[in-house]
């Protein structure tokens, strides 16, 4: 297992935390739509507070360790390393908790090109541990307005991992996806898990709108989120959603394996 020391180091290195990709223009921005309840940022939740600028600007300063000065615009954003390992252990331990009672996970992603790998292991260690991984819905339709109008994607899993891809894109299986910060996507697997027989998952594992859309609904839900990616920490921040650990999502992929096996070893599920 990775010392602390050394993921934190890592973090650092692989610019998943400290000064990361995502601009200080993006996230301000994200914070401005998200106070104006735009729904290309709010990801399917509804939020109970008001949330002005300055507040968002306040609460991921204090979630992710971003500057709270508002006259700092521009440049990387920033997150904080231990902000991030911290995440990490609280995401690590629901993990723990599902295993203990092989309670049924549902794991989907916004970003397959990064991060299907990271959940993938997730889900191979959970069903390892009796955990029922979920694949609801497998092959429906969802549509998801986009900038370029509403289009039509197929709901696929792979590896246990929930994704959408656009319709004439690889064979079902494959490992191409498509970006989307929607909550579609989890409320149609969602819809058909709690049809007739199906099994409602007692956590959800993901991101972007997976968590939010699973959390709005009342369903557990934990993932990862970065510094223009507000409503996760909003929703934490109201109890919708059980933790959001702050880091970039958009890395390399094999950036994050050390991250799995650390969170792995913290919830007792490394193989």
């Amino acid at each position: 297992m990775l010392s602390i020391g050394a993921l934190r180091a890592h973090l650092l290195a692989a610019r998943l935390a400290g000064p990361v990709a995502t601009s200080r223009e993006e996230s301000l921005r994200s914070y401005r739509l998200f106070a104006a309840r735009d729904p290309r940022v709010t990801l399917g939740l509804d939020p109970e507070w008001g949330w002005g600028e300055r507040d968002l600007l306040r609460l991921m300063a204090d979630k992710c360790g971003v500057s709270d000065d508002p006259g700092h615009v521009s440049g990387p954003d920033v997150i904080d390393p231990e902000r991030t390992l911290a995440g990490l252990d609280a995401f690590a331990v629901r993990l723990g908790e599902v295993a203990s009672r092989r309670g049924a996970v549902l794991l989907g992603t916004g970003h397959p090109h990064r991060l299907l790998g990271f959940y993938a292991a997730l889900a191979d260690a959970l069903s390892a541990a009796g955990c029922p991984v979920l694949t609801p819905a497998k092959g429906s339709s969802v549509d998801i307005t986009t900038r370029f109008g509403v289009r039509t994607y197929n709901l696929d899993y792979v590896r246990g991992v929930a994704l959408v891809r656009e319709p004439g894109a690889r064979g079902a299986g494959s490992e191409t996806g498509a970006h989307t910060h929607s909550p579609l996507p989890v409320r149609v697997a969602l819809g058909a898990a709690a049809g007739g027989s199906g099994q409602v998952p007692d956590l959800v594992i993901g991101d972007h709108g997976w968590v939010c859309g699973a959390g709005q609904l009342g369903i557990e839900a934990v993932g990862l989120a970065d510094t223009d990616d507000p409503a996760l920490f909003v929703g934490e921040a109201e109890g919708r959603v059980a933790v959001a650990v702050p880091l970039d999502d958009a890395v390399r992929s094999d950036y994050y394996r050390p991250l799995t096996r650390y969170v792995l070893n913290r919830a007792c599920l490394s193989q």
